[in-house]
């Protein structure tokens, strides 16, 4: 229960961050927020939490990585290109595409043998479930500032 509290206080203090920021994201809070959410829901001990957050910060740099090129490619596929470019470009994207997948096989084989498997396989849906959370705050914000602006 006091694991949940510090969640819901983290998550909170994300979108007030949020919202005071004219709708810019306040990375740290968010972040903050991330950790305190998988951590509890994964209900990762010290120890755990020390093998695990390392492995899945740098899952995460390699995975924005290699989106931002990704989004540089389809923003490339909108300029006045010849045919044989796509097709270079879609042969890049479809590159980026599997080493994404090789790096989320690795990173889900690393935390398989550092915590569990019951562990890797939840990390994905957790993940799904703070973003929705965090949309859902988002959104009911939005919805309370156009009502008491209406008012």
């Amino acid at each position: 229960m006091k694991k949940l509290f510090i969640v819901f206080l983290l998550t909170s203090l994300s979108i007030v961050g949020y919202g005071q920021r004219n709708n810019q994201v306040d990375k740290e809070k968010l972040e903050a927020a991330r950790v305190a959410f998988i951590t509890n829901r994964l209900s990762l001990s010290p120890d755990q939490a020390a093998k695990f957050w390392p492995l899945y910060n740098e899952y995460q740099e390699k995975r924005n990585a290699m989106t931002r090129e990704m989004r540089q490619i389809s923003k490339k596929g909108e300029e006045e290109i010849t045919n044989e470019e796509a097709e270079e470009l879609i042969e890049k994207r479809f590159k980026l595409q599997e080493n994404l997948l090789v790096a989320e096989k690795n990173f889900t084989r690393k935390i398989a043998s550092n915590l569990s498997a019951i562990h890797a396989l939840k990390l994905e849906e957790i993940n799904r479930d703070f973003t929705r959370h965090i949309y859902r705050m988002h959104r009911k914000q939005r919805e309370s500032k156009s009502e008491s602006s209406n008012n």
